[in-house]
């Protein structure tokens, strides 16, 4: 075996200008590869920041109230002994945030915009602050009853700042309109999508908009200590069993949104309360399919990047076969069997794509590290993509390793045709050929 590396190794040697092109060729396809695989796990890590701060923790206990069969309304009723369960059978807990869950009219003096709401407690939300980036007024203000939190945009779009008044109007889980007056008290830098369409304001003020008691909410947002997916997903399952066995009713699983649910629900001919177990990707399953769309375009593109690359890589061996013929017939003349000159080319192929990827991954490693170094601002429409307002590329160690080894075992793969025709030529007839 190391015989036949030292022999590919000494062969791709003696063929500098041609082992360098296609080294070139595949170190870029390599590195494509890896800065959009960094880009896409860039875009997830953003989402899971952003969607567990913005719209949900790593496991919600949330649901539905129905007063009447076709009137539903996204709230849990006596909460806190939902609250006290999830706290008996989740050791894994860090911490939980109970929020309130609204749709309203935003009206200013000026404009009117439709968006969802958030009443929280500031002082419960101990990762809010991590995340928003406020650029004028205080979150702590918050705490204070009719006040309000805008995002950039909704704030430009409403024409308001950070002490104006605007009036929310929505419907109550009674079926009547109800409105509330709030002050702006801050306005927070753009997260991405998902601040489009949603925002803060005091846990209070909501509950007195939906004229709800203390001891409702919208949700509890379940923060764990570790947030990989198996942990999430057996804390779901766990609190599914626990609430069903407390005698609870549940919905039926159905990984999206709260708000997609409304119709479905509404149709349904029941009245009282159930409860809803999610996790983070379902609430945010409406915005999640860029990520999982950045994943397939980076192995497409490398794909038929690859395919180019490698109907050179397929010449250029078909060459030196034909410059090695004789080699390979006194190979073959002296008892190398075909199997080993096989795996000869096939050496060469692999430790082609082993060392053009590994240098094509480091390129990409360091290309990243700079460009998140620079701060590469993105323009709006790609900021609501991205999730962020800069470009942010996170290569880690488990996508350089993929791309690496995806690359190499195509490179392989495609040297195969080439290695087969080398390994069936005859002794004779390859002696005998005049190059």
């Amino acid at each position: 075996m190391i015989q036949l590396f030292e022999i590919a190794f000494k062969s791709l040697l003696s063929h500098r200008l041609r082992t360098g092109v296609l080294v070139t060729a595949i170190g870029i396809v390599t590195m494509v590869m890896v800065v959009m695989l960094g880009v896409a796990e860039g875009m997830n890590r953003t989402l899971i920041e952003s969607s567990t701060t913005l719209m949900s923790g790593h496991v919600n206990v949330s649901g539905f109230y129905k007063a009447t069969a076709g009137q539903a309304a996204p709230v849990v009723t006596d909460y806190r002994k939902v609250e006290a369960l999830v706290r008996q059978e989740v050791p894994e807990l860090n911490y939980i945030a109970q929020r309130g869950r609204g749709w309203a009219k935003v009206i200013s003096d000026t404009n009117t915009k439709m968006f969802g709401l958030g009443g929280i407690d500031v002082t419960q939300e101990l990762g809010l602050k991590d995340v928003l980036v406020i650029k004028s007024g205080k979150l702590e203000d918050l705490s204070k009853p009719n006040t309000m939190l805008l995002f950039e945009d909704q704030a430009r779009d409403l024409e308001v700042k950070v002490g104006d008044k605007v009036t929310l109007s929505a419907p109550t889980p009674r079926g009547t309109n109800n409105t509330v007056d709030v002050t702006v008290v801050a306005i927070a830098k753009n997260v991405g999508l998902m601040s489009q369409f949603s925002s803060f304001m005091n846990e209070a003020t909501l509950r007195d908009l939906y004229q709800l008691n203390s001891e409702a909410t919208g949700a509890l947002q379940l923060y764990l200590k570790k947030s990989d997916p198996k942990t999430v997903k057996a804390v779901q399952e766990r609190l599914r069993l626990a609430l069903a066995k407390a005698g609870y009713e549940l919905l039926d699983e159905d990984p999206r949104a709260f708000f997609f649910k409304f119709e479905n629900v509404s149709r349904e001919a029941w009245t009282g309360q159930k409860l809803d177990v999610t996790n983070w990707r379902d609430e945010v399953s409406f915005v999640s399919w860029t990520v999982d769309l950045m994943d397939m375009l980076s192995f497409m593109m490398a794909f038929v990047l690859l395919a180019i690359v490698g109907v050179g890589i397929m010449i250029v061996m078909w060459i030196s076969i034909r410059e090695r013929t004789r080699e390979i017939g006194t190979l073959r003349a002296i008892g190398m069997q075909r199997v080993r000159v096989l795996a000869m080319f096939l050496t060469e192929g692999f430790l082609l794509g082993a060392i053009s990827s590994l240098a094509g991954s480091i390129i990409g490693v360091i290309i990243s590290a700079v460009i998140n170094g620079a701060g590469v601002a993105l323009p709006l429409e790609v900021q609501l993509i991205m999730m962020s307002d800069k470009l942010i590329i996170i290569p880690t160690a488990q996508w350089a390793l993929t791309a690496i080894v995806f690359i190499t075992f195509a490179v392989t793969s495609i040297s195969l045709i080439p290695s087969f025709i080398a390994a069936r030529l005859k002794p004779v007839t390859a002696m005998s050929h005049v190059g």
